[in-house]
Parts: structure tokens; C-alpha cells; sequence
């Protein structure tokens, strides 16, 4: 029976989260994995992945690629030092505390680039185990809920400019699927910039994965595979798309309309993905480095966007 009353409220909630903003939806999956579980964990897992993918192409027909280009400028320079200094800062803070190599680079690259994505990419390249992997991941996630819900009223109450917004986003938040949350929640233009700086920063997934193979030197006869996110090459294809040719009003709003209603059922199913017993594996010192470089990367990006 309540295996049934499990599915049945899943099945609702995700017919609700189409007509509720990513913010609400994503608090809506957390709440179910809390409480009841999730009786999908497979799905979700699956589907969430590419539909962020696809709603993250569909805001490309949206965006104009002079002007996006032109809005991100300035947000690139922040993403190189960004990236750079975070992940420096996470090893060397990471060793402090006493956490293994392969955790604290974990969480580096996951706080530095673009969340579980870049945590994905690059731990069978470090050859993490489960364990390490599952631990970066939770950490990752936890903090992105919090910053869909925090960073919008943060941002309100600094009377920041929807592009200010929207690098600040950007750069100090992790996963994709959360800076377009909260850009969102802030406003059309904070969008646009954010998606634009947060794609140009996740490509950064590339060039970490061939240097972590270095670091983490393996044997000779070990195969090692890169996951590139293709889906941002699609991004910039559809900015071009929609730079140059003339696609009508109607089937333009169409798409845009599709791809936030998309986003918010995305960040619905990974809310349901947070697990009471992937928290409690975490422990205070994996926690704690999150934490630091994400303070640490939010208030020196704050400082200089403002």
C-alpha cells in the first residue's frame, strides 16, 4: 500500500512541477526523497540528465549570440581565475583537513566547474570508488539546493543588476541545472547571462579531465574515458541558429515556454535524487570543504562583481 501511495504522489508531483517556478519544484523532489523516497530513483536519475539538456539547448533559441557573447565577456575572465583558484585552493584546504586526495579534488572540481557533471566526468579518470564519488556528489548537491533558495533574495536585497546577478550565479554556483534555477527566478537578462558564463565555465570539463589524468597517473593498460558535454556544443549551435535565421515569433516562444517548464521538472526529479543515508555518509570535514570553497568562490566573485 505504500508502495503504491509513494508512486501515486510521485506521479503527481511531477505533473505539478510543469506549472511551478525550479525553485518550488526542486523543494518538492527534496521533500518526497525525505519523506516517502523516491520510488523511481532509475528515471529520475536518467531522465533528469538529458532533460536539463534539452532545456538548456531550447534557451539557446532564445539568446542572441552577439549580444550573449558581449554580456559574457567579462564573466569568462572571472571563469579562468575562478577555476584555476578554486581548485588549487580545494587540495591544499583539502590536505589540511586530513581528507583523502582523490575526495578533496572531487569536490574541487565539482565547486570550480559545474557540479555533479564535472564530478562525473572526472572520477573514473581519478579512478574514485563509490564511496568517494557518492560523498563529493551529496556535497555538491546539498549546497546547490540552498543556493537556488538563498541566492535570488541575496541578490534582491544588494539591488544587484540582472547581468551582476547573473555572473555572480554563474561563477558561485555549481551545477548548471541550479544557476539556471535562480538566474531564472531573477529575471529574463540574468538568464541569458548566467547560461551563456555557466556553459562557457562547464566546458572547462575538458581540459580538467586530460590534466587529472596526469595527476592521477594510471597504468599503461588501464582505458581511461572522457565524457565531454556535448549538449553545450548544441547551446552555442542554437544561439547561432537563432542569431541568423528567422524563426517565427510563435514557434520561438514555443520552445523558450517549453524550456523552462522542462528545467522545473529537471530540478524536481534531482531533488528527489537526496538521500537521508547519502548525507549522513558525508560526515563534517567533506561538508566543511564544500562549504569553504563555496563561501570562499561566492564572496570574492560578489566583491568583484559589485
Amino acid at each position: 500500500m505504500k508502495e503504491i501511495i509513494t508512486k501515486s504522489v510521485f506521479v503527481i508531483l511531477l505533473a505539478a512541477s510543469v506549472f511551478v517556478s525550479p525553485a518550488i519544484a526542486l523543494f518538492a523532489g527534496i521533500f518526497l526523497a525525505l519523506t516517502l523516497g523516491n520510488p523511481f530513483p532509475t528515471f529520475s536519475k536518467k531522465v533528469s540528465k538529458y532533460l536539463l539538456q534539452v532545456a538548456v539547448v531550447g534557451l539557446g533559441f532564445g539568446m542572441n549570440l552577439f549580444e550573449s557573447l558581449a554580456a559574457g565577456k567579462e564573466g569568462i575572465m572571472f571563469t579562468v581565475v575562478s577555476v584555476i583558484g578554486v581548485m588549487v585552493a580545494g587540495c591544499l584546504i583539502g590536505k589540511a583537513l586530513g581528507l583523502l586526495p582523490k575526495l578533496s579534488y572531487l569536490v574541487s572540481a565539482g565547486t570550480a566547474i559545474c557540479g555533479g557533471s564535472a564530478i562525473a566526468a572526472v572520477s573514473p579518470v581519478v579512478k574514485a570508488d563509490d564511496n568517494e564519488t557518492t560523498m563529493s556528489l551529496a556535497v555538491i548537491f546539498t549546497l546547490n539546493a540552498i543556493a537556488l533558495f538563498i541566492f535570488p533574495p541575496i541578490g534582491e536585497a544588494l539591488g544587484m543588476t540582472q547581468q551582476q546577478f547573473g555572473t555572480w550565479a554563474a561563477i558561485a554556483i555549481h551545477d548548471t541545472s541550479s544557476v539556471v534555477g535562480a538566474s531564472a527566478e531573477y529575471g529574463e537578462e540574468a538568464l541569458k547571462v548566467a547560461t551563456t558564463i555557466k556553459l562557457t565555465r562547464a566546458l572547462w570539463i575538458i581540459p580538467l579531465s586530460l590534466v587529472s589524468m596526469l595527476i592521477f597517473a594510471r597504468k599503461k593498460d588501464e582505458k581511461t574515458k572522457i565524457t565531454i558535454p556535448w549538449f553545450i556544443f548544441l547551446f552555442i549551435l542554437a544561439m547561432v541558429v537563432n542569431t541568423f535565421v528567422n524563426i517565427p515569433e510563435s514557434i520561438g516562444e514555443a520552445i523558450s515556454l517549453f524550456s523552462h517548464k522542462s528545467l522545473s521538472v529537471t530540478l524536481f526529479l534531482i531533488g528527489t535524487g537526496l538521500s537521508l543515508d547519502s548525507l549522513k555518509k558525508t560526515g563534517i570535514k567533506p561538508v566543511l570543504l564544500g562549504v569553504i570553497l563555496w563561501v570562499l568562490i561566492s564572496v570574492v566573485t560578489l566583491f568583484v562583481v559589485m
